[in-house]
């Protein structure tokens, strides 16, 4: 098991009800397993995780990106402007 950090911001930092968790996740998990291992554990995160975007260690990250051990992992709604 890898232990990580999540980090929640704005939107999803509510519907999550926390600004941080540390969870153990699976060796070799990527992006997309961990949006779908989120929606179940956290259903109140489930429609957050269809446009998500997520940073592994400040980089932006695919769905298809290996979360390490150790690594901090942000969640932020997606971006809009006028």
């Amino acid at each position: 098991m890898n232990h990580i950090k999540l980090l929640f911001f704005a939107t999803i930092r509510d519907r999550a009800g926390t600004k941080s968790l540390e969870i153990d996740i699976p060796v070799d998990l990527t992006i997309l397993g961990l949006k779908e291992k989120l929606s179940t554990d956290y259903p109140n995160l489930k429609d957050s995780m269809k446009s998500v975007l997520i940073t592994i260690n400040r980089e932006y990250a695919f769905d298809d990106a290996v979360v390490p051990s150790n690594a901090e992992v942000a969640l932020f709604p997606p971006v809009s402007g006028g």
